[in-house]
């Protein structure tokens, strides 16, 4: 039989399964958090956040060509991309579990020779492993949208079976060319992700391996270090001290030899090309192969990694988009060692409730500063009074010291000790953020509610009901918002039974060979985990970054077709027993994740990130200031506006990032259709180590001072208007929180600022009290601009910006629907609501002509991403707008409104906080005469209710407490409900409602 034929077919086969899988299955537009800040990117060759991934948007770039033009395609052929190179993946990961298995059935590697019983194993071992991570939760998730852990994926794949080929001829003339390739590919996967970097301890031992005569523990253990110091100094040398050196030689021949910036850049660069070419010729001449193949290999690395020069070539271009602005040596270093998102400590640390007894020097931090290098600030690093080796329990921001304290049963003033050290560390971060995802791939998922601790939801489950049960508690009585759930996905163990197997047989058989896979599954997996040393309260799940881990674990999957045929052959046939073990690991794998799985990672109906997006923006008036704070309220608005050229004449503001000077600075200037905002602030007072924060300090003033003279202060550099520190150090303060604008009314009607119905209410003098107790460059701006304005153009601030970032300004905000509005008005709704009112009539319009609600009714499947944002519709955008409408006897078109919400609302309940923000919608749906609808929505909540308190009764006979949150919550609800349905007729509800409360009061301790 021609071997190489059937694998090559088979191989590309599973290929096309892959890939078609992922192309029916990829969503059509942008999705979540990064993809749209990386479609944008990628479309315009602009520059993503930190440490950027150059290559990746190139080759984006390339596929956003497919769209012929049509901009509301792009971003779907951009998910084509990452399907094209996830189908890829599964082509290699065939290739490389048959030339894995192949090794059990061949005496050398020169044998040609395969029995046509070896042949089935080996195949069926092959497309097995390979089609069971086409259809893992995991890589599934990854493989349909345009993040670049697809495109990473494709080069740990490549780099793992290029190591085999190697193994395969080594002795053979020219072998060593695949270990360029390796190196070659590794260097341009560093401009993807830097998780292919890990495989290269696996590819040390396989090395090893095949070059020593006789293999020792010590050589073992060299080999392996070596590898890991290979690691390091690719990770640390090639990619951080490589441009460290640069940007110091820039340091030198611009501010002492008084030349260009990026002169000492380029000299360095030329003596490394310099040195590798002489080193590389030296040791071909003196006949020294290890010397020439990691010079050579060092030399491909390099060229691969110089795909970032994109980032500072498009960096001096200024575009749209231009996280960092990282334009010189010392940007560009920042950029690349992800300095604004801080470090973890790994070997030594503080523990949470430490204090600092000391602080000391750590470094200097460089900008430009006219024709020379200036130094903006000094890095500074702290010694602490408890501090520990393996520190994993070290932050204090936040609600982090709760958390900790909560999780490991910690009292109020009760220190921490190295015990518990290692039990969050084993509990949360191996269990929680490891061990659970790696459950979820190969045994199942309870449901896609994201768990921060070792909670129900987000858990892993089997499908066997008693063993559930025993973890979970209430298996036995699942509502059917459970039962329905599309994320609920079980496979009975099945995929990790056959893993195990796979995994006991290959070491059983080939220990080497298994020990390269295990290091594989490690290094991508635990080794993470060690490294990333996270805190609790993730803002999103994390399983994506273990991929890798999976991956290897797969290849056991694929060995499990040998281990039970080995197994059956000696009940039966050893042919018919290769095909019955490939037949029952086909259905125990593939075909159970794809069965289970394909639910929900079928994003081919969902466009809410889109919609929201849109709807964000069609909530503001022409040319306004929209100011939005997180990833998902952000990343989307950049995609519609840069890709779709929808709304460009709103300058969005993440507030976020305009505390740092570049972003600040771009916020100066125009773009798109949208005019520069209007700071009046010298960049020089702002500059990167310039009033980087400006602390509130009160001075006793009773009465509100005027924002222009606030802002003179903390700008100001007279020393008069400036406090002492003990260092003899100026700094600038906020004297008071008292803040006023004054209001030039004839602006205000000019700009129509105010609906017609309140300009009677507009007030000569706004006066509120700031929310923070510092100021960053984020308040200066937002202060400049409500100076500068002068009401010209539209202020708004999304409504899902934490209402700190108002700074104070909460009573002068009106929602106009998912956007709220400065105004400057007194009105009585907002002082008895203790928050923004509504201008209904605007939010009508918006409503019945503008919005879009990304097919939420439609979708078969909702992800917490997405159905979160259900409350909001329910409550704030349709039922407050339906009552604001009613008050205002429009009842027409607040029957509008309910009937809209009834078409684009899904039918069925996700949360438990859905439940209560149905109340004001069905209380106007009874007003207005649709009482067959209101009827139905509250039956359907009952209904979730009842069900769900049940559930979590039976949760609580296992686990105690665990939702005892959820059951006040419900019974909150019933009692809303119970109030809401008094002023109907609708007497068998008003009983089912009644029923429920006296069940379950007990809850309120009555």
């Amino acid at each position: 039989m021609n071997y190489s034929k059937i694998n090559n077919w088979l191989g590309w086969l599973c290929a096309v399964i892959a890939t078609l899988t992922y192309v029916l299955t990829a969503e059509r537009t942008t999705s979540w958090w990064d993809t749209g800040e990386f479609i944008a990117s990628a479309y315009k060759m602009q520059i993503v956040h930190q440490p950027g991934a150059p290559l990746f948007l190139m080759i984006q770039n390339l596929f956003s060509n497919l769209a012929m033009g049509d901009t509301t395609r792009i971003a779907f052929w951009m998910n084509i991309g990452s399907a094209v190179c996830s189908g890829l993946t599964i082509l290699f990961l065939f290739w490389s579990i048959t030339a894995l298995a192949r090794k059990i059935y061949t005496r050398s590697y020169q044998d040609q020779e395969i029995s046509a019983i070896a042949l089935v194993r080996i195949m069926g071992a092959g497309v097995v492993g390979a089609l069971a991570y086409t259809f893992s939760d995991t890589f599934w998730f990854s493989a349909v949208e345009s993040e670049v852990y697809a495109m990473s994926s494709l080069c740990t794949a490549v780099v793992f079976w290029a190591i085999l080929k190697w193994e395969a001829v080594a002795d053979e003339p020219g072998a060593d060319r695949w270990l360029i390739l390796i190196a070659y590919i590794m260097g341009l996967s560093i401009a993807v992700h830097l998780l292919n970097l890990l495989v290269i301890p696996a590819i040390a031992l396989v090395i090893y391996f095949r070059r020593t005569q006789q293999v020792t523990t010590k050589g073992v253990v060299k080999a392996l270090s070596i590898g890991v110091l290979i690691l390091a100094f690719v990770l640390w040398g090639v990619i951080q001290f490589s441009i460290k050196f640069a940007a110091y030689f820039d340091l030198f021949f611009v501010n002492s030899l008084g030349m260009g910036f990026g002169t000492g850049a380029a000299f360095f660069a030329i003596v490394v090309i310099g040195a590798l070419i002489y080193g590389i010729w030296y040791s071909a001449k003196a006949a020294k192969p290890i010397l020439n193949i990691a010079l050579v290999s060092l030399g491909f690395i390099l060229f691969g990694y110089s795909s970032f020069a994109m980032i500072v070539i498009r960096a001096k271009a200024n575009p749209s988009l231009n996280n960092s602005d990282p334009d010189n040596a010392f940007t560009f270093l920042s950029y690349l060692n992800r300095e604004q998102y801080g470090d973890e400590p790994l070997l030594k640390g503080k523990y949470f409730d430490a204090k600092p007894t000391d602080v000391f020097e750590a470094g200097k931090v460089y900008r430009k500063d006219g024709d020379r290098y200036v130094v903006a600030r000094t890095k500074m690093k702290y010694s602490y009074d408890r501090e520990t080796i393996f520190p994993r329990i070290y932050s204090e921001r936040g609600p982090h010291v709760q958390v900790y304290r909560d999780f490991l049963g910690l009292g109020p003033d009760e220190q921490p000790t190295m015990a518990d050290n290692l039990k969050f560390f084993f509990g949360y971060q191996i269990g929680h953020m490891y061990s659970r995802y790696f459950m979820w791939n190969f045994v199942g998922r309870q449901n896609d509610i994201q768990g921060h601790t070792s909670f129900t939801e987000g858990n892993w489950i089997s499908g066997i009901k008693p063993i559930d049960n025993m973890r979970l508690g209430g298996q036995y009585d699942l509502p059917t918002s459970e039962l329905e759930n599309s994320a609920r996905n079980t496979y009975f163990f099945l995929p990790l039974i056959l893993g195990l197997i796979g995994a006991i047989w290959h070491f059983k058989y080939k220990q080497r060979d298994a020990g390269v896979v295990g290091l594989l599954f490690f290094f991508t997996g635990l080794a993470i985990v060690l490294y990333l040393n996270q805190t609790p309260l993730q803002p999103r799940e994390r399983d994506y970054a273990y991929a890798g881990s999976f991956y290897a674990f797969c290849i056991w999957i694929g060995f499990g077709v040998i281990g039970i045929a080995e197994f059956l052959s000696k009940k039966v046939n050893p042919k018919t027993a290769g095909y019955i073990a490939v037949g029952v690991a086909l259905l125990g794998a593939p075909v159970l994740l794809a069965s289970q799985n394909w639910d929900d990672h079928d994003r081919s109906e969902k466009y809410l990130a889109r919609d929201m997006a849109k709807n964000y923006l069609e909530s503001c008036a022409p040319n306004a200031i929209l100011f939005t704070y997180g990833d998902n309220d952000t990343y989307p608005l950049w995609y519609v506006q840069e890709v779709e050229g929808f709304r460009t004449d709103v300058r969005v503001v993440n507030l976020s990032l305009l505390s740092s000077d570049w972003y600040m600075k771009q916020m100066m200037q125009p773009v798109n259709d949208a005019a520069a905002l209007p700071i009046k602030i010298d960049p020089n007072k702002v500059k990167d180590g310039v009033r980087d924060v400006i602390y509130y300090q009160d001075h006793q003033i009773p009465e509100h001072i005027d924002i222009q003279n606030l802002l003179a202060i903390m700008l100001s550099d007279n020393q008069q208007n400036m406090v002492q520190l003990q260092s003899g150090e100026y700094v600038n303060l906020l004297p008071t929180k008292k803040m006023q604008l004054q209001v030039n009314r004839d602006a205000v009607l000019a700009n129509n600022a105010v609906p017609k119905q309140w300009q009677d209410a507009i007030v000569d003098t706004m006066q509120w009290d700031y929310s923070m107790e510092y100021v960053s460059r984020a308040e200066l701006s937002i202060l400049s601009i409500l100076e500068n304005n002068n009401w010209e153009r539209p202020i708004y601030f999304t409504t899902t910006t934490p209402s700190d970032n108002y700074i104070g300004l909460d009573r002068f905000l009106v929602s106009e629907g998912f956007a709220l509005r400065l105004m400057p008005v007194a009105l009585s709704q907002s002082e008895e609501m203790g928050g923004p009112v509504a201008n209904a009539e605007q939010v009508y319009d918006n409503i019945m002509n503008k919005y879009t609600w990304g097919n939420i009714a439609g979708s078969s499947y909702l992800d917490p991403d997405s159905y979160r944002y259900i409350s909001m519709y329910a409550g704030s955008i349709f039922g407050e707008t339906a009552q604001d409408l009613l008050l205002m006897g429009e009842q027409k078109k607040a029957k509008d409104v309910v009937n809209n919400a009834y078409t684009n609302l899904p039918n069925r309940v996700y949360t438990m906080g859905e439940v209560l923000s149905y109340v004001p919608l069905v209380d106007v749906m009874y007003k207005v005469g649709e009482s067959t609808k209101a009827n139905e929505i509250v039956k359907r909540n009952l209904q979730y209710i009842r069900e769900n308190l049940q559930y979590y009764m039976a949760v609580a006979e296992t686990k105690p407490n665990l939702e005892y949150r959820n059951m006040r919550f419900g019974l909150a609800s019933i009692q809303r409900y119970q109030n809401l349905l008094k002023t109907t007729n609708q007497k068998e509800l008003i009983a089912e409602a009644d029923k429920l409360f006296e069940t379950y009061k007990y809850l309120y301790g009555e």
